[in-house]
């Protein structure tokens, strides 16, 4: 029986040189890569729109969009921001250098590339990122709550349950950039004398705590862990129980579809199943009369609107 050809890791390779895209399209083919091409940023981002590459290569001086734009671009699409981006330049000045990491690359190359040491360095961070990759996938089957950030605050990956309940609790679809913030000045903080890094701490809001993070430690070199959970909203429970007769865990069902949730962001923001929060609906329509969710809606809204204008 013939055998199944595995498939073949895929490099995307960026440089506006007509020969060093042909030198180095013919040695990564040789060794057993698809390559695929850009001559310039913008293409290479238009490319990653349709096709995740295992790598990319990126000449770091290019007309136009240079290569330092060019990763940090790529690297605000979710699904290539963990594909690691190896440096080519011919610039060996520390600044450079320094430029290429911050920007979001993984290493770097000098000009002119030997190829034994670019295989060398493609098989080590193709190794790397599915290390990585493997992880991030068994924490997000565990459906944790977990990112992990640089020490500038940047966010460096999220677990879908972690993106999913920032942006239920944020309300926004930019809550990674508004949790980036919060944590920055944490990061910033961290080291100062007496600083209690074993606290949690909490994303505030129009007065309101919305998110509560708790620092697990570093798990490299630029890579911090921490735990989300939704920040507790226990007076608006006590609120909806007063007046109607829920359990606790129903008035917190209540108090989510008040505020617009879907079922499954109340699943991730309580760490609930969707059958499970089914259930709870159910419960909550025969105590406060109502046939579906917009109606107990209304009646949640109504009862801590009220509460709101006699406080």
């Amino acid at each position: 029986m013939a055998e199944t050809a595995l498939p073949r890791d895929i490099v995307l390779l960026v440089d506006d040189s007509p020969e060093t895209l042909g030198f180095l399209t013919e040695a990564l083919e040789k060794s057993g890569f698809s390559v695929l091409i850009a001559t310039a940023g913008q293409s290479a981002l238009n490319i990653v729109e349709r096709i995740t590459p295992d790598l990319i290569l990126l000449d770091a001086v290019m007309p136009g969009m240079d290569g330092f734009e060019t990763c940090r671009k790529l690297k605000t699409n979710g699904a290539v921001a963990q594909v690691p981006v190896i440096f080519m330049t011919g610039l060996t000045e520390t600044e450079h250098v320094v430029n290429a990491l911050d920007s979001g690359g993984v290493d770097y190359l000098t000009k002119p590339i030997n190829i034994d040491e670019l295989r060398a360095r493609i098989r080590v961070h193709l190794s790397n990122a599915r290390s990585a990759q493997s992880a991030r996938v068994a924490l997000d089957a565990a459906g944790r709550h977990l990112l992990a950030v640089k020490a500038s605050g940047a966010i460096h990956w999220s677990t879908p349950q972690a993106t999913r309940l920032i942006n239920a609790a944020t309300n926004s679809d930019d809550g990674l950039d508004i949790v980036s913030r919060r944590i920055s000045v944490w990061m910033a903080e961290r080291d100062k004398p007496g600083f209690a890094r074993d606290a949690a701490f909490a994303l505030v809001q129009n007065g309101q705590a919305s998110l509560q993070f708790s620092f697990l430690g570093a798990i490299g070199a630029d890579e911090h862990l921490f735990r989300l959970t939704a920040a507790n909203k226990r007076p608006d429970d006590e609120v909806l129980r007063q007046h109607f007769p829920v359990t606790q865990r129903e008035s917190e069902v209540l108090l989510w579809i008040a505020k617009g949730k879907s079922n499954r962001d109340i699943g991730d923001i309580l760490g609930l199943s969707a059958r499970t929060v089914n259930k709870h609906l159910e419960q909550i329509y025969v105590k406060l009369g109502v046939e579906n969710r917009a109606s107990a809606a209304v009646k949640a809204a109504h009862v801590l609107h009220g509460e709101e204008r006699s406080a």
